[in-house]
């Protein structure tokens, strides 16, 4: 398995269109046969899609060695989707209510249906301990990066900015250029939807004294505007270092593969996916929420027949 960066992405994903359109006839839970390759879209550096995406096709790469799994660094959400409905990737990570705004359909099978509920992200709006910042409404005027471009974050920056009419100077950093520049003072502020913790942010609060800005009014009015999609939460106090517990909103994540994956490909990965957990979590502890109980909850999003195969000969008793 590699990680491949942006030099690599043409070829790369050009090659994994072609293979969408293989047999995986001889696809069985010992190995996925007739697949010459499979690739997963993670997201960018300092982000915990990319640390559980990369681990997913790990693993993948490990119990299938007769195809050669994938793992992209990606933009996230917005920019997954993208590659999943072009047929440039196989699986791939997005927050809920970016797949429920994108309409994301493709050609020749490419709607994005689920293998199933990872783990839930949260936003975090976080600034140094000395920042004027205690509130959403005081960014305004301010310098604050809202994520990658065609990232989760910056969607749900957006829907945040629609709700609330908030107006402040936006600037599109991934996760650990984010964190840098607030670190240098170049931003007053950073957005960030992700799960718990995040790389970028728990070494930047071993560095610096973080804070993070409760968003308890943005989270109700986020989830009164948009309940399919967002639901009140807490960061908790044992999260990112010297941080005491702050509400903010959260959102399920959820891994995706295109509507025209082989049925028995995607029961393969469902087992793979959900057998794995503690060997996930090892690697990023908000792993730890991947169970077959929420796996299912996949909101309005439909489940990939394979995967729903594979949910409903493990249900829980």
């Amino acid at each position: 398995m590699r990680v491949s960066g942006p030099g690599r992405r043409a070829v790369l994903l050009g090659a994994a269109a072609a293979a969408l359109g293989g047999s995986l006839a001889g696809c069985d839970r010992g190995g996925i046969r007739g697949l010459p390759e499979l690739v997963v879209a993670t997201g960018p550096p300092g982000a915990v899609y990319r640390q559980i995406g990369g681990k997913i096709a790990e693993i993948l790469d490990e119990r299938f060695p007769d195809t050669d799994v994938r793992a992209v660094e990606t933009g996230a959400s917005h920019a997954n989707l993208a590659l999943l409905a072009s047929g440039e990737a196989h699986l791939g990570l997005a927050a809920l209510d970016s797949i429920l705004d994108s309409g994301t359909g493709g050609d020749g099978g490419g709607a994005p249906v689920a293998i199933g509920r990872l783990y839930d992200a949260f936003v975090h709006l976080v600034v140094l301990v000395g920042s004027p910042v205690w509130r959403a409404s005081d960014l305004e005027g301010l310098r604050v990066s809202v994520g990658a471009t065609d990232s989760g974050t910056e969607f749900t920056v957006a829907q945040i900015v629609a709700e609330t009419g908030l107006d402040f100077e936006a600037v599109r950093l991934n996760q650990s250029e984010s964190a840098a520049a607030l670190a240098d003072g170049e931003i007053d502020a950073m957005f960030s939807l992700t799960g718990l913790p995040t790389p970028a942010i728990a070494d930047l609060a071993e560095e610096r004294t973080l804070r993070l800005v409760d968003l308890a009014d943005t989270a109700g009015t986020l989830a009164d505007a948009h309940p399919d999609s967002y639901l009140p939460a807490n960061i908790p106090a044992t999260t990112y270092e010297g941080v005491p517990s702050t509400p903010t909103a959260a959102i399920p994540n959820l891994l995706l593969c295109r509507e025209d994956l082989p049925r028995d490909a995607a029961y393969a990965v469902t087992e793979t996916v959900f057998t794995s957990a503690a060997r996930l979590a090892a690697g990023s502890p908000v792993a730890a929420q991947i169970n077959v109980r929420t796996g299912i909850s996949t909101g309005v999003v439909p489940l990939h027949p394979g995967a729903a195969d594979w949910y409903r000969e493990h249900k829980p008793t």
